[in-house]
């Protein structure tokens, strides 16, 4: 059966001399993988079109197992991620997370528009670690986890200084600090700052501006989260570490071609 869908290349994978095996996201379909024949051939109709991030209309050949994909065009290439070694970093994150917690089944309409939101944004030279954020909090609820945001989560209290509690997987306000010894304490901005990441559309934000040792407060808790509660440790996320830690050893690479971003 030949199905036409729009989607995003979220894994390629190289398969023997000259193929790739390719994950595609797609709105109408959920998630795909198929054999892309000949797309390591740099002459290949499908070389391009199965970059990884690349957006674009693809017909798949679907039989009982791994589908082929017959055509394909790109829509969008996402030049300027592919070209710019930290925001492809991001991106990748964003990306593997959403395949590690996807499948054919749970990817649905909500979690396609959420990557094209934030791949487009990345593109348009959005901050791509605020978007990550954005991202990451947002597919929570993919991975069954539901933070009690709306007040504290113990004595539901709406007002007064509150804390990060991993426990409880929400807010404690100040009167029950006592019920978690490893809450970590925010300022109201921070409050303000997670509900936004949980609840507001990245298209309805805008180009928010955070301080980077704002969005490095709010990436320890996120990932906590995702290690310690999910269990999700990325290949990708390894590799933007690194990156930030040492940003001159990829200074020269003008283009992402990392094995860490291609599997």
């Amino acid at each position: 059966m030949l199905t036409k869908a729009e989607g995003y290349i979220l894994r390629a994978i190289p398969y023997g001399e000259n193929n790739k095996i390719v994950t595609i996201l797609t709105e109408e379909l959920g998630k795909r993988t198929a054999m892309a024949r000949g797309a390591k051939k740099p002459a290949s109709r499908f070389s391009a079109v199965t970059q990884l991030f690349t957006h674009g209309h693809f017909l798949i050949q679907q039989g009982k197992g791994m589908g082929t994909l017959q055509q394909a065009e790109i829509i969008h290439s996402m030049r300027h991620i592919r070209e710019d070694i930290e925001k492809a970093a991001y991106a990748s994150v964003i990306t593997e997370l959403i395949d590690k917690l996807t499948d054919d089944e749970t990817a649905s309409s909500g979690i396609y528009q959420l990557l094209h939101q934030s791949m487009q944004a990345i593109e348009e030279e959005y901050d791509p670690e605020a978007i990550l954020l954005f991202v990451e909090w947002k597919m929570l609820s993919v991975a069954g986890i539901r933070p009690h945001l709306d007040g504290c989560s113990s004595c539901g209290a709406k007002e007064g200084e509150f804390a990060f509690s991993f426990q409880q997987i929400g807010f404690l306000c100040h009167r029950c600090f006592e019920v978690d010894r490893y809450i970590i304490r925010l300022k109201p901005v921070h409050v303000r700052l997670i509900r936004t990441f949980l609840y507001t559309p990245i298209e309805g934000v805008g180009k928010i501006e955070l301080k980077k040792e704002t969005k490095q407060f709010m990436r320890k808790i996120i990932s906590t989260i995702y290690e310690e509660q999910v269990g999700v440790r990325l290949k990708s996320r390894q590799f933007l570490e690194q990156l930030e830690r040492n940003p001159l050893i990829f200074q020269a690479e003008p283009i992402i071609k990392k094995d860490d971003l291609e599997s």
